[in-house]
């Protein structure tokens, strides 16, 4: 059997960090197994939907890279099959049409929350003749679900969970209008989709086995299920925007690397001995489902931040300069050009060693695009006393004539700081000042070949008069 795999998110709000787990675990387990992992909008609550959602959903699955095989399917393109099903249920036996009007449902749930009982469904309808329906009222289609025994769903998350069939009532599955209920159409659409594995939060737990008497109803063969657990925030209480960001592009557009977000995620819930820093390539090569427990993980900003610290070391400089150069060019820091670039990325390999995130790293790289007289953090402005702009202009005199590299400019220097007899971090703490307005930054000697002999001295000139 060929697994196959779905993500299938409604439309009615942006892609939150719960729901791109829930579809990295399903890319994940497709790879794994040589499968396809397939995408499905369930827009059916057009009252709902959200404008731009399908575009975000999308855009923010290719984000984290684990796009589907195949183009999304419209749940609400297929309401013409799920009313099929639905009708051949009827066909069958196995569902029936229900005639009651929206007063007489509403006296039903009255009359049973008066004798105590939950507000069910009570099968009015469930042999009666439909030749004796009221005129005027259209009909819904009820499927006649199994009164005696369990359903029972062998879960790969939740072990093996039932429920009493006497619970759980004749559901609708085509309401009088013709339209599917959710219930329903995901059956149908799973089914004809061809998915083995269904993979979902364990909020759906309790959909499972509505959905599991539907299968059985058609004779349809039930795909697996594993039912994952919820995130909640760091109080606890579920994941919401109170929280901070939820949606995934928010991530983004904090400054976290796709690679991390995907990472955290993984690790949300899911656990492979001590293993921590895991990209998807070795994900596909370990993923299973038995190692995801049924505790609902907690969300934690401090770790995501600690991990894509340790992403944004192994990128490659020339990536991350490009997406530096991107952020810049949305601040109003200066032109951006050829002449940035270059400083940018020579200098990455220093800058991304204090940075956690891309808003960190184009912060600590933003001094390279300004222009003089830069803008100069307090404590910078503090070492660039009387005699510190005094020193600093001497030594751009000493700098004449050497090479402008590192390694030549810190020992002329550290020979300029022995004459002078002061010690080298008397000169070095003002240098960083000057060439960048704040008192941390990569190697000073690095800054300064970065920034090219004519722009180092432009700046060294601009405080020291």
């Amino acid at each position: 059997m060929s697994v196959v795999t779905r993500f299938a998110p409604s439309p009615t709000g942006f892609l939150h960090i719960g729901g791109a787990r829930t579809a990295l675990y399903n890319w994940l387990f497709a790879r794994r197994h040589g499968g396809r992992y397939l995408l499905r909008i369930e827009d059916t609550d057009t009252a709902r939907e959200v404008p731009g959602a399908v575009e975000q959903i999308i855009d923010s699955l290719a984000w984290l890279g684990i796009p589907p095989d195949e183009a999304p399917v419209s749940q609400r393109a297929r309401q013409q099959r799920h009313a099929e099903v639905a009708r051949q249920l009827v066909a069958m036996g196995r569902a029936y049409y229900a005639y009651e009007t929206p007063e007489a449902l509403q006296a039903m749930r009255e009359r049973a929350a008066a004798e105590g009982r939950p507000p069910r469904y009570d099968g009015t309808w469930r042999e009666r003749d439909p030749a004796e329906a009221p005129p005027g009222v259209p009909g819904a289609i009820r499927l006649k679900a199994p009164r005696e025994g369990e359903t029972v769903v062998d879960d790969f998350v939740q072990g093996t969970v039932r429920v009493a069939n006497a619970e759980l009532d004749d559901m609708i599955i085509l309401r009088s209008d013709g339209r599917p209920t959710y219930l329903h159409a995901v059956v149908v659409d799973d089914h004809d989709m061809g998915i083995t594995h269904v993979i979902r939060g364990d909020d759906h737990l309790t959909n499972t086995f509505r959905q599991c008497q539907v299968y059985d109803a058609m004779g349809w063969t039930r795909p697996a299920f594993a039912h994952i657990p919820l995130i909640h925030g760091q109080d606890g209480a579920k994941l919401s925007k109170r929280h901070g960001a939820v949606s995934v592009l928010d991530f983004r557009d904090q400054g976290y690397l796709p690679e991390a977000v995907a990472n955290y995620l993984l690790r949300l819930g899911w656990g492979h001995g001590d293993i921590e820093v895991i990209g998807l390539d070795e994900a596909t090569r370990i993923f299973d489902l038995a190692d995801v427990g049924r505790a609902a993980a907690r969300f934690d900003y401090q770790k995501l931040a600690h991990l894509n610290g340790i992403w944004l070391r192994r990128a490659d400089d020339d990536r991350l300069t490009r997406l530096v150069l991107e952020r810049l060019a949305h601040r109003t820091e200066g032109a951006v050009g050829a002449i940035t670039a270059a400083r940018i990325a020579k200098l990455m390999p220093g800058l991304k060693e204090r940075a956690r995130t891309l808003e960190d790293l184009t912060g600590s790289a933003a001094f390279l695009v300004r222009t003089v007289p830069l803008p100069m953090e307090p404590k910078a402005e503090g070492l660039l006393t009387p005699e510190a702009r005094i020193a600093l202009r001497e030594l751009a005199s000493a700098w004449n004539g050497i090479a402008w590299e590192p390694d030549a400019l810190e020992a002329a220097t550290r020979a300029h700081a022995e004459a002078k007899v002061l010690k080298l971090k008397d000169l070095a703490m003002p240098l960083r000042a000057a060439l960048t307005g704040s008192t941390t930054s990569p190697p000073v000697f690095d800054v300064a070949a970065a920034l090219g002999r004519d722009e180092t001295l432009r700046r060294i000139a601009a405080v020291s008069g």
